[in-house]
């Protein structure tokens, strides 16, 4: 109750809450807008965190991070373009509700859904904290290293059907990681002799160019547009009461979410997939699925709601970002010199339910917003997309430029642009390069601080929870060999109806 009452202390602050509601209501307005989406948005605002607390630069990324699913479920349900990849699963039964003429009633249900999943991930976090401030000081250099490992493995099996080109580029972004200066000696490493490069990569510079940069560069060179006109009328919290009808879809799917969630490299599309296929096969009526099923809709937003609040597990309670998002909030953390991982549960508790508490209360100021906002906010999405192409650009450029006053950082920024657009449109991710930065860092400091206390390989895994973690490492090596050899097998089965097959029924 002490901690509880500290962090709401925290929060407390009219610094903390103006940056949550910044953060929450620009989150909304940004995730509605097609083309833009949370990581463009923080990767721009990253510059500017690093100026304020770490708890109010913290608590304006988490407002855009928590918030923008709710505003992405606007353009997804009543113009059939998701404003945020993640809400693309929303357009299956929203947008045949909106034909249906209940447009009202979908943007009512995704927010109640919303709301729920988001408060439930909290409060899955709040009580889940004693626990985690337990187990997480038996997390020593090389559980940790083991668990970043696993981290990077989970980004790249996640990736079905672009393993190979994940792990590349994961092995890419590790590689990022090792130019400049190494950490403990100091020694040049594939600098080749140019000074540019001796203080290596820096995270904040690709961020902005394969994220920012990139969808910048994509939305000025594709065909201008700009979402049609809709408009919507009635109570906004009619779909509360049509909520409570689906509780049992709606918290399968928020804890599914809150699992998801915690593993590292997961996500939110696995939390929807899971939870639309249970809904579906629970379903009364499965056929509706697809064609504006209220039950699909909850299941989708609940589930993807939920996965914010718990991807703060693993980065708080082991410095191991899950995604991009809580990558880039890993480097508000170091920039401030708040290390997370094992001690922050131990010395700054209340700074860790400030985070919580901060989470749960943007879904209130969000779902306060949106209701009284929405065909608000259904005219904002109707800004052209070259227009918001050129405002990213700019952005992006200055808040390069803010970092170090270095044009080198911007050339540097450019170049990472150039490269997200040449995947964006080769269609392969770009998370796995980000990912391979933050977690190939932790992985060689680790590895180095772990090797002092290893005198054979099995020393490694010695201790009860790096062998646990061995085990799951090597599980999931198990299963996705099996799956793809699966795969293989399922594509050489020959066609039962073939030409041999078409012949004799010919002859017949």
């Amino acid at each position: 109750m002490e901690t509880f009452l500290s962090g709401l202390q925290i929060l407390a602050q009219w610094e903390v809450f103006v940056a949550l509601a910044i953060g929450s209501i620009g989150g909304v307005i940004i995730g509605a807008l097609p083309g833009v989406g949370p990581a463009v948005a923080i990767a721009i605002l990253l510059p500017a965190t690093f100026a304020f607390e770490p708890i109010v630069g913290l608590t304006l990324l988490l407002g855009i991070y928590g918030s923008s699913m709710y505003g992405g479920a606007i353009p997804a349900i009543l113009i059939n373009t998701p404003g945020t990849p993640v809400n693309a699963l929303t357009t299956y039964d929203g947008y045949p509700m909106t034909k249906r003429k209940e447009g009202h009633r979908a943007l009512s249900l995704a927010y109640s859904a919303s709301f729920f999943g988001g408060i439930f991930s909290v409060v899955c976090l709040i009580v889940l904290s004693p626990l985690l401030a337990l187990i997480a000081p038996h997390f020593g250099s090389r559980e940790i290293f083991l668990a970043a490992f696993m981290g990077i493995l989970l980004v790249v099996v996640a990736h079905r059907g672009q393993t190979f080109a994940a792990g590349m580029l994961a092995c890419f972004g590790i590689f990022l990681n090792t130019v400049g200066l190494e950490p403990v000696k100091y020694t040049k490493r594939f600098t080749f002799d140019q000074s540019w490069l001796s203080s290596g990569f820096d995270l904040i510079v690709v961020v902005l160019g394969l994220f920012a940069l990139s969808q910048a560069f994509l939305l000025l060179i594709e065909k201008d547009h700009a979402p049609g006109e809709a408009h919507v009328q009635g109570n906004m919290l009619s779909g509360m009461k049509e909520l409570l009808g689906m509780k049992r879809i709606a918290t399968v799917s928020s804890s599914l979410g809150v699992l998801m969630g915690m593993i590292p490299g997961v996500g939110e599309f696995t939390a929807q997939f899971l939870s639309y296929t249970y809904a579906q096969k629970t379903s009364k009526t499965p056929d509706t699925f697809g064609n504006g099923s209220p039950e699909g809709l909850v299941a989708s937003e609940a589930a993807n709601n939920a996965v914010p609040g718990a991807a703060m597990i693993p980065l708080l309670a082991l410095g191991i970002p899950g995604e991009a998002l809580t990558a880039m909030m890993l480097s508000v953390f170091y920039v401030h010199n708040v290390i997370p991982g094992p001690q922050l549960f131990e010395t700054q508790l209340d700074f860790v339910m400030a985070l919580y508490l901060s989470l749960m209360l943007l879904n209130v100021i969000v779902l306060v917003f949106l209701l009284f906002s929405t065909n608000l906010l259904l005219k904002i999405i109707q800004i052209p997309t070259r227009f918001l192409g050129m405002m990213i650009l700019t952005l992006s450029f200055i808040g390069v430029y803010s970092l170090r006053n270095s044009i080198t950082d911007c050339a540097i920024a450019a170049g990472f642009g150039v490269f997200g657009l040449i995947l964006k449109r080769l269609n392969l991710p770009i998370v796995p390069i980000i990912l391979g930065m933050v977690l190939g860092g932790i992985m060689e400091v680790k590895l180095r601080a772990a090797m002092a206390a290893v005198k054979t390989p099995i020393d490694f895994i010695s201790r009860p929870i790096a062998a646990i973690i061995f085990v799951m490492i090597i599980g999931i090596l198990v299963l996705h060999i099996r799956t793809l050899i699966r795969e293989q097998k399922a594509k050489r089965k020959p066609d039962p109806v073939g030409p041999d097959y078409e012949h004799s029924s010919q002859q017949g």
